[in-house]
């Protein structure tokens, strides 16, 4: 019987994600043996200071890349939106998952929107894209720094440390709390992290058996989006050290690309958004970025 090793994170949410996977993987390969390979990263060790200060997201990634280049796992679940614009060394994403709910989440125990929030309220969130985009819509809300795992985080608003946090809808979802979600905070007000609410599934390069097996479960109009918005993000040369947003939609037969770029500081934000063909998602990802770099991204990004 083969046998399939994925390597995950150990938080609850990628767990779920790897299981999911896992789950998917045994219905399309009746008899295939899936098994998964838990690991501790950088990035979940390091809780102490904002991601952007310590290295990025590509901090989840490493430890899981190793195993691969190891032999200890054939494969690695991610959530797209941690991983590097340009993967670093001989590895390939053969699977994309279907999206799930790409927006973000406002999560309060005493208020029931964004908009009902008073001057002063402490907002948690450690995303930079988050903080510039709430800055930008209401200065008046005190932006405090907030890490750990979905249920760290609901923790730290249930103890009162915070008057809201802003949380990704899919993992809120994924992990069975849909009834913390207050609102969803949908374009145009807030753009989501780029390839937000979408699993990848990495592989080295050259592994054509591991690669056949999981291009089952690509989905391409997630595959389409997701690509478009990761070109513009290249483009910018974004990270998580930078606040960039964006969001592609397919609307009949044509791609729609709205991409934000802001400065947490001062909550200024430039925006840009076009229309282009699905056949060239890296051409409207191009297209976009150049759009925000005209209004000035590149000064924001500290170009």
């Amino acid at each position: 019987m083969p046998l399939l090793r994925l390597a995950t994170r150990e938080s609850a949410l990628a767990l779920w994600q790897t299981e999911h996977v896992a789950a998917r993987l045994r219905a399309l390969h009746p008899g295939l043996d899936v098994e998964l390979v838990p690991m501790t990263t950088r990035g979940d060790q390091i809780l102490d200071r904002a991601l952007a200060a310590v290295g990025g997201k590509g901090l989840f990634l490493k430890e899981l890349e190793v195993a691969m280049l190891e032999d200890r796992a054939d494969a690695a679940v991610h959530s797209l939106k941690d991983v590097p614009m340009v993967l670093d060394g001989p590895f390939a994403l053969p699977a994309i998952l279907e999206r799930a709910d790409p927006f973000d989440a406002f999560v309060s125990n005493a208020y029931a929107s964004f908009d009902s929030l008073p001057p002063g309220a402490r907002v948690g969130t450690s995303s930079l894209r988050r903080q510039a985009q709430i800055r930008a819509l209401r200065p008046d809300l005190k932006l405090v720094d907030l890490r750990g795992n979905v249920n760290t985080r609901l923790a730290k608003l249930d103890a009162g440390q915070y008057d809201a946090i802003i949380l990704a809808c899919a993992g809120l979802q994924r992990l069975g709390f849909d009834a913390r979600i207050r609102e969803r905070l949908t374009p145009p007000r807030l753009l989501p992290a780029v390839a937000q609410g979408a699993i990848a599934i990495e592989c080295r390069e050259g592994d054509d058996a591991t690669a056949r097996l999981l291009r089952g479960l690509d989905d391409g109009t997630t595959r389409v989006c997701v690509e478009a918005e990761r070109a513009m993000n290249r483009a910018l040369h974004g990270s998580c050290h930078v606040p960039v947003a964006g969001f592609a939609e397919l609307l009949n037969e044509k791609l729609l690309l709205r991409g934000a770029v802001g400065d947490v500081a001062s909550g200024r934000m430039v925006r840009a958004e076009a229309k282009g063909s699905a056949a060239d998602p890296e051409g409207l990802g191009q297209r976009v970025a150049e759009a925000l770099l005209a209004q000035g991204a590149g000064e924001l990004l500290g170009h």
